[in-house]
């Protein structure tokens, strides 16, 4: 029997969902209900409703009696009260105040909220308090057991009583190899063990549920420089092939406060956020920084830019979770926000986003990019502002896959006993420094400018010379729409701008243009025509380039030439051919 929630709770639930509990939950249900196992793990993408799914079986277990007490585990202080509220309108009370040691609680409520790090500084209070009672573990955001070795110890000495276990996630994959408690292994197709999930609901299935929003990404480049610790001046544009450290260095330049490249993104951030709120009239915009003196300094810009001073909220401030409900229940445009506000927490309202930090981690985008995808009605699209980054740029196309906790690579055969060695000694030397003029700090930023490099929309890329093609797109429309109008819009740019060089004799080729100019133009055609590849087979950006260069010869493409970059842009395209052939 599916449970009945309260008034409260279809109100959450996106267009075109059940009228208590979305499809997805109610099979997750089933699910559960028909096996009772004592451990399940749920991941669903964020904005799913995995509380709500969470909250329901709670509600079923205490009604039949398998369980009598609830301790939720989530990753922050904020997030434990938003799982109480959200409990309480599910008829739940819980304690999100209680911590370890405290002993007894109010006889009111039928269970605790805690946070992992909480759980880790005593861990055996909690075990007595779930030996003591038939209790239902709840594990919001699981991979956070697996952050630290004290963290995932604490976790399993706890909870290793409990009657069940209820672990959720959005982002199951991490960078470490640290198995996560009460997960379930098994080697997959390559003989590699990963994660085992019992109800998975990716952001592909959502997407065409309409339970969460489509994302549209607008890159941004432009002319980076720096002066290195060795007190050499460096020019380059953020998103052209460079090695890591300058990649690095890149994007530190353009994310300085100091500079042009943030303010000028956060006025078009903010030019896009005004369409949108022509037809969503809550729609709020939310800046992610790395720190929080750019935060403060971001701030600071978007007061200037618009009049109105955002909602800052800093981690470590005693009234940060009051400032983000505030922000909830307004109207005010934007907020801004260091790691806090990266992950569990609810604001529906947020539709625009600029992810103005420094942190790249497949894990950290996904959960920062969760923040913008909760649908409320049908045809609200989200629009993130990033770096014109690869790495960045990688993680916006693959928003679609689905993926696992990866614990290790499998051992081949004899001569591959070193396998996890070398990549150790691998990640090691990707993480050196390309040159010991770049090693180290002092890094200093001396300039910056920002300009619109391309949309990112379900894995295609659009672009065009006029960013207002893409800022005034209306705020309101149909994923199908949204492709159509983005076609279109790219086609009417392509024509304008032919006309406008037969107009004035412009050069019409890359042939007619400088060496220099021509050389970017093509490695910025073939990088296109790499993502593409990438977006279609999988197959990462730097195999495919190896494959290029294998075939068709020539150095990598940051130094490669004209002939040899065409050649790799024509081997790309009879690949294509031949693939949809």
């Amino acid at each position: 029997m599916t449970p009945a929630l309260t008034p409260a709770w279809p109100e959450r639930a996106a267009w075109g969902t059940a009228p208590s509990l979305r499809a997805w939950q109610t099979a997750a249900m089933k699910d559960y209900l028909e096996r009772m196992p004592r451990d399940f793990l749920a991941v669903a993408t964020p904005g799913a409703g995995k509380t709500t799914f969470a909250l329901s079986v709670a509600s079923e277990l205490i009604g039949r009696r398998v369980v009598d007490r609830v301790v939720v585990v989530a990753p922050t202080e904020h997030l434990k009260l938003q799982w109480a509220e959200a409990a309480a309108r599910a008829g739940i009370p819980i304690d999100p105040t209680y911590s370890a040691g405290k002993g007894k609680i109010s006889s009111d409520f039928l269970g605790i909220a805690v946070t992992y790090a909480g759980v880790a500084v005593n861990p055996l209070a909690l075990r007595i308090r779930t030996e003591r009672f038939k209790t239902l573990v709840i594990l919001d955001e699981v991979h956070h057991a697996g952050d630290a070795l004290a963290w995932g110890e604490g976790v399993r000495e706890a909870f290793e009583p409990a009657a069940k276990r209820l672990a959720l996630t959005g982002t199951p994959f991490r960078s470490d190899v640290n198995p996560i408690p009460f997960v379930s292994y098994a080697p997959g197709t390559d003989g590699v063990p990963r994660s085992l999930a019992d109800y998975t609901y990716g952001y592909a299935h959502a997407l065409s549920d309409h339970v969460v929003r489509p994302v549209l990404f607008l890159a941004y480049s432009g002319e980076m420089s720096w002066r290195t610790r060795a007190g050499d001046e460096i020019a380059a544009r953020l998103g052209e092939p460079l090695t890591k450290d300058m990649t690095n260095q890149a994007l530190r330049t353009a994310l300085d406060p100091a500079g042009s490249w943030i303010p000028t993104v956060l006025a078009a951030a903010d030019k896009r956020l005004s369409e949108v709120r022509r037809h969503v009239p809550d729609a709020g915009g939310m800046v992610i920084a790395s720190d929080q003196d750019s935060a403060r300094a971001y701030a600071k810009s978007l007061r200037a830019i618009t009049g109105e001073a955002p909602t800052v909220v800093l981690s470590d401030e005693k009234a940060a979770s009051k400032k983000i409900t505030e922000f909830t229940s307004s109207d005010k445009r934007w907020m801004v926000a260091v790691r806090m506000v990266s992950e569990g927490v609810d604001v529906p309202r947020l539709a625009v986003g600029v992810f103005a930090t420094t942190i790249s981690t497949p894990l950290f985008f996904a959960q920062a990019i969760g923040r913008f995808v909760r649908a409320r009605s049908r045809g609200e699209t989200a629009s993130i502002f990033l770096p014109s980054v690869p790495v960045l740029l990688g993680h916006a196309s693959e928003m679609e896959l689905e993926r696992d906790h990866v614990l290790g690579r499998r051992v081949i055969d004899e001569t591959d006993i070193y396998a996890a060695e070398n990549d150790l000694l691998a990640q090691a030397a990707a993480g050196e420094a390309a040159s010991s003029e770049l090693e180290g700090l002092p890094f200093e930023a001396l300039g910056s400018e920002a300009t619109f490099d391309h949309v990112l929309f379900e894995g295609d890329q659009y672009g065009s010379e006029e960013e207002m093609d893409f800022l005034g797109i209306p705020g309101l429309l149909e994923p199908s729409q949204m492709k159509e109008l983005l076609q279109q819009r790219q086609a009417d740019s392509a024509k304008a701008q032919k006309a406008r060089r037969v107009a004035t004799g412009e050069p019409d080729t890359v042939a007619q243009v400088s060496t220099h100019e021509q050389l970017a133009v093509l490695r910025r055609e073939l990088n296109g025509l790499v993502a593409a590849w990438h977006h279609r087979t999988g197959q990462a950006h730097g195999i495919t380039h190896a494959a290029l260069r294998k075939e068709a010869g020539g150095p990598a493409a940051a130094i490669a030439n004209a002939d040899q970059l065409r050649a790799r842009i024509d081997l790309v395209r009879e690949w294509a051919v031949r693939k949809s052939g």
